[in-house]
Parts: C-alpha cells; structure tokens; sequence
C-alpha cells in the first residue's frame, strides 16, 4: 500500500510516519502551510524546515498552500491528496475527533485509507515510547497552563518528560499537547539520514503562550553510532 503521511516536522506525525512505513510504502510527505497562524487542523510553527525534515527523510516533499480557514483548508488537502498516487493517508491524531473526521470524510471522498497508528493511544505511554523510539525532539511551542518560557527549545529527554507528566496532571493539560498545549520538532531519530542542526533561533513569549522560532538550520551527519 503506498502512503501519504501528512505531515509537520513534530513527533505525532513524525512517530506515526516511522509506524505505518513498516506496514507499507510511504511515499510521500505533504505538509499543509496555512497563510493563518490560527488553524483549526494543522500546525504552523517553523514549517519552512519540512523541506530539510523531507530530505533528512529521504522522501518526496508535496506542500500545499492554504488560507488556514476552517473548511477551506480541507478542501486544499483534498485537491492535492486527489493529485498523488496513493492508497492511504497517515496522520498522527491521537484523540481529537475534530481532526480525525475530517480526515477520514476526506478519504471517503477520495477512496484511501485512514491509517492512524496512534489513535486512541495512552498519552504519557506514548510519550514514553516516543522517546524510546529514540527520537531527538525539541519544544517549539508552548500554550497551556504550568509550561512557562524555559520549555521552549527545551530538549524532551527523559527527566523532561517525568516532569512534564507531573505538570499535566497538576493542570490538566493534555501530556501530548494534542489539544494545542505543546508543539514540537524532531532533528534526528534512527531512521533519519541527517540530523537537523538548528544555527539560531529565537523565543517569542506574550505571558502565557510562545514560540522557539528556528531562523537557521542545516542538515548535517548524524551523532549516532551506525
């Protein structure tokens, strides 16, 4: 089965792409670029690395343009999944069924499979086997309650993760951000090529939510042992 993953550079999607590649052929990454920093489906922060992400990958980058409006947004996925030879949609949702339906209305439309490898997954489990997978991720926005400034470029290691679990118990947020608390960026894991080597970045921080914008990166050799 060929696949497309949608895809955004962030460790659901990331994770879900490694997953569903064992079961059949991913062919392609699509990225969806909203012109809005508020869309209601797909994440917006340092999208202009998915072209290093695709190469790191070693795989055919499709990106799709989008006013980042409510439904219009899937009406320009659709047109573009239309255009790929494929079987089968990847995402990485995990409990919103706000994205999942949409996506899966999409396939009906276009008669492709949903493949969804996290789906109603255990959060703090799956960010456990995130970071067992040994993926090199990176927090590059935060908006919730008890995630202040210091999580942003924060590497999720394994005391990170222990102490983000504690946060999201004492308030309530979702460990995974899957409700927009957190979003992320993966430069390296085992499958990857390169490594994404982030030069320079910035934080933008209002008080109560922010962003670690990345301004300049390369691909270069990766820190692992073969």
């Amino acid at each position: 089965m060929r696949l497309a993953s949608l895809f955004s550079g962030g460790k659901d999607s990331t994770y879900a792409s490694f997953l569903a590649s064992r079961e059949g052929e991913l062919a392609y990454l699509v990225t969806v670029m909203p012109r809005r920093e508020d869309s209601w489906m797909f994440h917006t922060v340092n999208l202009h690395l998915v072209p290093l992400l695709a190469e790191a990958h070693g795989l055919e980058l499709v990106t799709v343009e989008s006013s980042g409006e409510k439904e219009t947004e899937l009406e320009d996925l659709k047109q573009a999944l239309g255009g790929l030879d494929i079987d089968g949609i990847i995402t990485g949702a995990i409990a919103s069924s706000y994205q999942k339906e949409r996506v899966d209305a999409i396939c009906d439309e276009l008669g492709l499979a949903h493949v969804s490898p996290l789906w109603g997954r255990s959060s703090p489990e799956l960010l456990d086997e995130v970071i067992e997978a040994g993926m090199d991720v990176v927090v590059t926005a935060v908006a919730a309650m008890g995630l202040d400034e210091r999580w942003l470029g924060r590497v999720l290691d394994r005391d990170a993760v222990g102490e983000l679990k504690r946060l999201s118990l004492r308030h309530g947020f979702d460990v995974c951000g899957e409700g927009g608390e957190m979003e992320t960026l993966v430069v390296d894991a085992p499958w990857f090529g390169k490594r994404l080597e982030i030069a320079e970045a910035r934080k933008e921080w209002d008080g109560f939510r922010g962003s670690y914008v990345v301004e300049k990166a390369r691909l270069v050799p990766s820190l692992r042992v073969a």
